[in-house]
């Protein structure tokens, strides 16, 4: 079926996709967009734009004014980090390391055998809600969900004769519009809280919020996205797209023989690796523990946001090598460097891709044009004069808004916290109520924003399956996960709040 019959009789979110793939490719669209910020720092400098905000941490307040990189030091800045904000572009290590252990387990065949073996036990209508369900819960895993969950949801999807890149957009979805539900608390609980009770203290307010402020409703709303995500990825997503027609073809042969006592060795494989890593996790003093200063406890902290990356390539390698040395896949040490190898081989166009996103998106960081767009937003919703719910929702919807523009969670609440957790304190809602209505907004409109730092590796997952797909395709087909999981999740909220319902252990939504 050719595009232009595609896209007829899609509407809105076919004109999106049209125009959106009719742009340059995306390498172009990020050189463009660093130089239009060039261009309007330099206008928002000359205009004299700042804006003040209270700094929880500094416990004063702060004037921000937009830099110029068109003038001595702004050129000096676009040339001297140019390496550095490549290099120390927050995907690329997380990509790349994930994906040397998955390309061993994917070239050898584990996963696409082992995916076999789901798929003849996983029943056809409870497919879409496991692979969003898993997008969900990986969260715990800080951003490993966005390397793993997402790319092995197309190759699920495409194995059970669906539309790969609905499986993208599916396990997309559960990642990173759903950031913030999960069964349990994790690193970015810590975080976020820690950022509230700074603020609350600065204020003069004596209350504090725990780490599992939220808890209760990021279980219930683990099953409501869950369950959202699903509809959205089979009456939406699913009929847009219509049938795959790519060239990525599944291995349609039975599982033989070998192939059983190849996935039957690399399991006994990973149940001693995971028996070695509860050994260095789970004991009070095991080794990947270290001391919080904070609360003097000995946490996985540390392990959870810096190490866990390099568990999880020995997660997919040590499997992936024991299946393949099982099936003969492997015979010598070369053809285990090659698994590797070929999955780097692939990644050359997400390379080219990151260097010049990296740009652009420290390019926004640098001007503070976020941290201006977030103040400004802070400074409308207070001048608005809204109590209640009707705050609440407002809060919600401009909070996704600049999220569209400043991807980072902890900077956004580092900005926004210290004015709206005391200013609804102050009309009798609890912080955690004001917490997790940000935490709605800031998770919910990730998938359609290209300064999202994980964007630009989800346009190359997809172009593994559809060498056309755009900026237009990956927004227009995520667009309406945005608009479900932030009616869904803030008419939850709504319901809590009418009913009164606890957030967490002790955390209730009103004072």
């Amino acid at each position: 079926m050719r595009e232009s019959e595609k896209n007829t009789n899609k509407g809105f979110l076919g004109m999106i996709e049209s125009v959106g793939n009719k742009l340059p490719h995306p390498v172009i669209i990020f050189i463009a967009l660093a130089l239009f910020i060039v261009l309007i720092s330099e206008l928002v400098f000359r205009l004299g734009v700042t804006v003040d905000y209270f700094d929880a941490s500094a416990g004063e307040e702060v004037t921000i004014e937009a830099i110029s990189l068109m003038n001595g030091a702004g050129i000096a800045h676009i040339f001297n980090s140019a390496v550095s904000n490549f290099t120390g572009f927050a995907p690329l290590g997380t990509v790349l390391v994930a994906m040397l252990g998955v390309g061993v387990a994917e070239w050898t065949g584990l996963i696409s055998t082992t995916l076999k073996k789901l798929l003849s036990n996983v029943p056809a209508n409870l497919l879409t809600a496991t692979v969003v369900f898993a997008g969900i819960i990986s969260n715990i895993a800080s951003d490993a969900g966005y390397v793993v969950v997402i790319p092995l949801g197309a190759i699920v999807f495409a194995g059970a004769g669906r539309h790969p890149i609905a499986g993208l957009a599916a396990a997309f979805a559960g990642v990173s519009a759903g950031f913030s539900a999960n069964l349990i608390f994790g690193p970015t609980d810590a975080l976020l809280v820690g950022i509230t009770n700074e603020a609350l203290t600065s204020a003069g307010i004596n209350y504090e919020v725990a780490v599992t402020a939220n808890w209760y409703f990021m279980i219930v709303s683990t099953f409501v996205l869950t369950i959202v995500g699903a509809i959205v990825t089979a009456k939406f997503v699913e009929p847009r797209l219509g049938e795959y027609d790519g060239d990525y073809k599944p291995n349609d042969e039975p599982i033989s023989d070998t192939e059983n006592k190849g996935m039957r060795n690399a399991l006994i494989a990973l149940l001693v690796f995971l028996g070695i890593m509860a050994f260095l996790m789970v004991p009070e003093n095991a080794p990947l523990r270290m001391l919080d200063e904070a609360t003097g406890e000995m946490t996985l902290n540390n392990f959870l946001s810096q190490g866990l990356l390099f568990m999880i390539f020995l997660l997919f390698a040590i499997p992936g090598y024991v299946y393949g040395k099982t099936t003969g896949k492997i015979e010598t040490s070369h053809d285990f460097v090659k698994g590797m190898a070929e999955s780097m081989s692939s990644m050359g166009g997400y390379l080219v891709l990151a260097f010049f996103a990296a740009q652009f998106i420290n390019y926004f960081a640098y001007t503070n044009l976020g941290f201006i767009l977030a103040v400004s937003g802070a400074d409308f919703l207070e001048a608005i004069g809204f109590v209640g719910l009707p705050l609440i929702l407002a809060f919600i919807l401009v909070t996704a808004f600049i999220n569209l523009f400043m991807g980072s969670a902890s900077a956004k609440w580092a900005i926004m916290g210290p004015v709206f957790a005391p200013m609804l304190y102050s009309v009798n809602i609890a912080p955690e109520m004001t917490l997790m209505a940000y935490r709605i907004a800031d998770s919910s409109s990730n998938v359609i924003s290209p300064l999202m730092s994980y964007f630009a590796m989800i346009l190359v997952f997809a172009q593994r399956y559809d060498k056309k797909s755009g900026l237009g395709t990956i927004i227009s087909t995520m667009l309406s996960y945005t608009i479900a999981f932030l009616i869904a999740w803030s008419l939850l909220l709504v319901i809590w709040y009418v009913l009164g319902l606890p957030l967490g252990p002790g955390a209730p939504v009103t004072l």
